[in-house]
């Protein structure tokens, strides 16, 4: 039995999949594989992998694609996912956090930084606190032990980053958190250059909190704020 479970490299880059599979292993994880699109949603939907490593330029189905409607499936939608691929332009990077990957990194990488990346991501999809409070402001409920979100009584699905850069941010309410703050804190490593992560994940969280997005404050030039 693995150390850290499963995790889902989707790539049809067969020496890609090669590297990935022999360093994950090497690193106490079980791996499953798939080199299309297609092949991933199945794979993902039979497994429920721990994490998710997807490649953008897929055959059959793009990773955007997959990205998306993995999101939109009950069963697979907390599965953490980090986008893996050759495009380094921003507006790749952006349309990959805003349809709710966790992470991105651009080829070529380096496997260490990426195992690195993965157990962070993970670590995060455990969040672990000391606060066993749930809270109601104004249509917002906030279960923290029990890892639940509600507005207007109706549950939200976030996504582990997206529930505990909301918990961050109401543990630390009516203090402005700025981007590099959120980057550390929630992602648990050095990020910079990428405050652009923090934007399209605080736009994801507004999104699904719907009537409570306004508790989400911004603070021009500086960060985001939950208000008191």
């Amino acid at each position: 039995m693995s150390a850290f479970g499963a995790v889902l490299v989707v790539d049809d880059d067969p020496d890609i999949i090669e590297i990935l599979e022999y360093n994950l292993r090497k690193s106490g994880f079980s791996v499953v594989t798939a080199a299309d699109g297609p092949t991933a949603l199945q794979k993902a939907r039979e497994a429920l992998p721990s994490l998710i490593v997807l490649d953008l330029l897929l055959p059959g189905l793009e990773g955007t694609d997959v990205c998306r409607m993995l999101k939109q499936d009950k069963h697979t939608r907390s599965i953490p996912v980090l986008m893996l691929t050759a495009r380094g332009e921003e507006i790749d990077r952006v349309v990959g956090l805003e349809l709710g990957a966790d992470d991105y990194v651009v080829k070529p990488f380096s496997p260490r930084e990426l195992i690195l990346r993965i157990k962070a991501i993970l670590r995060r999809s455990a969040v672990e606190t000391d606060e066993s409070e749930s809270v109601r402001i104004g249509p917002l409920a906030i279960d923290i032990k029990g890892h639940h979100v509600m507005v207007n009584d109706q549950p939200v699905p976030l996504t582990a980053t997206e529930f505990k850069l909301l918990v961050t941010l109401f543990q630390r309410r009516g203090r402005v958190q700025t981007r590099d703050e959120l980057l550390n804190v929630v992602w648990g490593y050095d990020y910079m250059g990428y405050g652009r992560t923090v934007d399209a994940h605080v736009k994801r969280l507004r999104e699904k909190l719907g009537e409570a997005s306004a508790l989400v404050e911004t603070v021009r030039g500086v960060g985001y704020r939950f208000v008191k």
